[in-house]
């Protein structure tokens, strides 16, 4: 059999030695924080304190909502001083920075620190009881990661605890460990795993257990050797008690290795359909950092208020990587590493491939913000202008998704966004390995980029235009079931005067007898509609489906559905009452 392996990727500067030279350590205690309540996927956070409010560390300050969202905690113990709109960096590598809302708190001070006479910040946990994965259930499991605000640390920021759920649905076989962290600077990773490798594995065993998976896989680029020993020093000790036996697999230095995708491919030699997730193939992956805290979160009752953050780039005089809280301005985890602001020329929260450039370090630290770069003009030097394309197809070779860069950039270039969907715009990861090889400097990724956002758009207002539909539906449902009601009762008070209704209110037989056709056509394409809004929520529910449809507006479809059903329910038991009322007073009135 061929070694597995995916087509494209390029091999740019990897510049990871820069933040591994220092170990792993905690960032001071921030003395405010700024905790947006859209730090994850899908719906924000609705806000469970109030200003002035004394909160402690770990405390639940902003309570989930609708299917696909995640809790978000206090990071610090202190008071709630606003709760308001602050920039803060998105999430998705679509938008830089928006507004959004925040909870801030300002940290408590306490005793005077011994020897210092300084006022020593307080940190006062709030934390859940611990629990036993090993012999606890799995409902118990999921609600405490739903609990705990856990979502993926290496992506968007999926809700782990829906992530937790996928076997419902599909069938799991292998769980990856996506360690390859293939992107140049980032080395979270790299160190989580140097620090805390004994727990990354448990934690791949506790969501292993949950997806029902088979095995466990641990892909790692061949550039992290003491990552690697560490994890070879763990799994030499793997126990024999029945537990699933992770493998851990090498694969070589290319970028992107860790797009799930590709890394499904080089580890299980299965390909994911177009569209489609890795859960479509028996496989599921999580992020060392998602296992650390997921494990966390379980054994300790420790919530996710902290992440581990590579703090990089040649403006900075220290860099390394720091376990910081989440809420932390920006500016107080670069001048911890030594930022000298004269050298500053761009501030990515990522990596310098799929990153975000910042306009401001005043900005919160997120659960999804792995690292950040303080480049200088030398390190990191303005792209040259835009030139025509010269059809040289180096994009083409390049591309990990085996697409056609050059024709989606004419598509989107020329909005021809039909065309784009047919080329399968949607499969691109967005790994900007076409634009980094392109020799005409052209943006490609910002096209296709632009191009999803205008599908989207247009999908969005569609869904609005099928949304008002199905309130107006609903609306003409109700006024149908009110008024199938209130005839049914006139019914039953003639029939038990022993007369026969109204004769307004009753129309003749054949009339009736088309009436009940029209109502059964009608209840059979209410079913459907029934099973459509059904599957359609069943399918953007799961990981990496969510975002171009909005999950309160589809539960409403179903429910209007529903109730639209309902309704032509009731007008056909009605109808059908009806010609059984009429047949028997039509009995009682024959001569005998």
């Amino acid at each position: 059999m061929a070694k597995a392996s995916f087509p494209g990727g390029i091999h740019p500067p990897e510049r990871k030695a820069l933040s591994t030279r220092a170990p792993l350590v905690r960032a001071p205690l921030p003395r405010r924080v700024m905790l947006p309540l859209t730090q994850h996927i899908g719906a924000p956070a609705e806000p469970l304190v109030n200003v002035g409010q004394r909160v402690r560390t770990g405390e639940v300050i902003a309570r989930a909502q609708g299917m696909i969202s995640a809790n978000v905690h206090a990071s610090i113990t202190g008071i709630v001083s606003a709760i308001e709109e602050h920039p803060v960096p998105h999430p998705s590598a679509a938008v830089g920075e928006c507004r959004a809302l925040c909870i801030v708190i300002d940290g408590e001070s306490g005793n005077a620190d011994e020897g210092h006479g300084e006022l020593k910040q307080k940190d006062e946990w709030l934390r859940m009881p611990p629990l036993d994965w090993r012999s606890s259930d799995d409902a118990t499991l999921i609600a405490r990661l739903r609990e705990s605000g856990v979502v993926g640390l290496g992506g968007a920021g999926f809700p782990s605890a829906v992530k937790a759920q996928v076997r419902q649905r599909h069938a799991i076989d292998t769980l990856i460990v996506n360690a390859a962290e293939c992107e140049p600077y980032i080395t979270a990773d790299d160190m989580a795993l140097r620090t805390y490798a004994n727990d990354i594995i448990e934690g791949a065993r506790l969501f292993a257990r949950l997806a029902g998976a088979e095995r466990i896989l641990v892909g790692i680029e061949d550039n992290k050797p003491e990552a690697i020993g560490a994890l070879r020093q763990v799994l030499k000790n793997q126990p024999d008690d029945g537990m699933l036996l992770v493998t851990l697999k090498e694969v070589a230095t290319r970028y992107p290795s860790g797009g799930e995708r590709q890394l499904v491919q080089l580890l299980t030699n299965r390909e994911v359909p177009s569209l489609g997730l890795p859960a479509d193939v028996g496989v599921l992956c999580h992020n060392p950092g998602t296992l650390l805290a997921a494990l966390r979160a379980v054994r300790d009752g420790e919530p996710l208020i902290s992440r581990i953050v590579t703090l990089t780039g040649e403006a900075l005089a220290r860099p390394g990587n720091v376990e910081a809280r989440i809420g932390t301005p920006m500016h107080e985890l670069l001048a911890f590493a030594g930022l000298q602001p004269e050298r500053l020329a761009k501030l990515i929260m990522g990596g310098p491939m799929m990153g975000v450039t910042l306009d401001s370090t005043a900005l919160p630290l997120v659960k999804t913000g792995n690292c950040l770069i303080a480049a200088t003009s030398e390190e990191l030097p303005p792209t040259p202008p835009e030139q025509p394309c010269i059809r040289c197809g180096a994009c083409e070779t390049a591309c990990p998704a085996s697409l056609l860069p050059q024709q989606l950039y004419w598509f989107s270039k020329g909005r021809e966004h039909d065309k784009a969907e047919l080329f399968n715009l949607f499969d691109c990861i967005e790994c900007e390995a076409c634009a980094y090889v392109c020799p005409s400097h052209i943006p490609l990724v910002q096209y296709y980029r632009a191009s999803k956002n205008e599908i989207h758009a247009r999908e969005h207002e569609a869904h609005r235009a099928e949304h008002a539909r199905h309130r107006f539906e609903f609306r003409q449902a109700r006024l149908a079931r009110e008024e199938a009601e209130k005839q049914a009762k006139r019914q039953a008070r003639s029939r038990q005067l022993k007369k026969p209704p109204p004769a307004t209110s009753q129309p003749a037989g054949d009339d009736l007898q088309a009436q009940i056709k029209k109502l059964r056509i009608a209840q059979a394409a209410a079913r459907a509609a029934v099973k459509k809004a059904e599957k359609t929520l069943a399918r953007v529910s799961e990981p990496g489906q969510s975002g171009a449809t909005d999950l309160d507006d589809l539960e409403t479809q179903l429910a209007t559905a529903r109730e639209n059903l309902q309704a032509t329910d009731a007008r056909l038991a009605a109808a059908q009452a009806q010609v059984q009322g009429t047949a028997t007073n039509d009995q009682d009135t024959q001569p005998r």
